[in-house]
């Protein structure tokens, strides 16, 4: 009987800064914080944070509601509008975007300055896509899936600039720019996935391949997560996309020899561990 977690699972270097960041503000006591949106993809962490005062604004409505105060941009980051219109009201700012995603920011205002076509590989709902978007000028596309890239149209003159959503699937991503560049456009790719995301799915893939079952730990709206349930599920027919322990139910596992443990990028290493435990105790 054995147990593999994996040595990627949990907080990346993004998520702890942006959360470290929250607490360390929150020990400041130096008036009421908000998060512009939930500052990560956990309700476990959220929770918390509420509990200790911080209120997160989950809309622009809620924004216009203050007047004072400090806010934390999320570590997805916002548009530069919203960034802007925190500014303009007086509020005190504190970045917690993502470094890597800030990076995306940057690439994108410069080259839509340029005058290239954004193209911005990614999930068009996600608040880190929003925001990434929000950086470019009106001539950017989100591509999701395959038949947007079959339908993706350009002037010829155009020059196109790809980048690509941190948390995405780093083959399917590929697969997406090759079906771009198979249109013959003037196109830049500039691989923006984050590297701890595709070493987190390359060993979470490695692990599930050689395992009887396989549990993936994240907050069901974690793009990362979803994106490793996706690459288990492919490679163990057992895949177990969870929350927390309370939604495992270990009998499952009771047949099994081998299980795989993996989490996404804003999971709490509490949570993973004390799944790890209990998983452990059954065998």
């Amino acid at each position: 009987m054995k147990v593999i977690k994996a040595k990627t699972a949990g907080f990346c270097f993004g998520v702890k800064r942006a959360v470290d960041t929250v607490y360390k503000q929150v020990d400041t006591k130096c008036g009421q914080i908000y998060t512009y949106g939930p500052i990560i993809h956990n309700e476990e962490v959220i929770k918390d944070m509420r509990d200790k005062g911080v209120i997160v604004l989950r809309s622009e409505e809620d924004l216009d509601m203050i007047s004072q105060g400090t806010v934390i941009i999320r570590s997805h980051g916002v548009e530069k509008r919203i960034y802007e219109k925190i500014e303009q009201k007086g509020l005190r700012i504190v970045d917690a975007t993502c470094p890597f995603v800030k990076k995306i920011h940057n690439i994108v205002s410069e080259k839509s300055g340029e005058g290239f076509h954004i193209i911005i590989i990614g999930n068009p709902e996600h608040p880190e896509v929003v925001g990434i978007k929000g950086w470019a000028k009106d001539n950017v596309t989100v591509i999701q899936s395959a038949e947007d890239a079959e339908c993706f149209t350009a002037d010829r003159k155009e020059k196109i600039c790809i980048v690509s959503q941190t948390t995405f699937n780093y083959n399917k991503f590929k697969d997406l720019v090759e079906i771009i560049m198979k249109k013959s456009y003037d196109v830049s790719v500039l691989n923006t996935i984050c590297n701890a995301t595709k070493e987190r799915q390359t060993e979470a893939e490695s692990i599930a391949e050689s395992v009887d079952a396989m549990i993936v730990i994240g907050d069901k709206h974690s793009s990362n997560t979803q994106k490793l349930v996706e690459i288990c599920r492919k490679a163990c027919d057992n895949t177990y996309y969870i929350q927390t322990l309370d939604d495992l139910d270990l009998n499952q596992l009771g047949s099994v020899e081998t299980v795989g443990i993996t989490a996404g990028a804003s999971t709490p290493n509490n949570i993973i561990e004390e799944v790890q435990n209990n998983v452990r105790i059954i065998f």
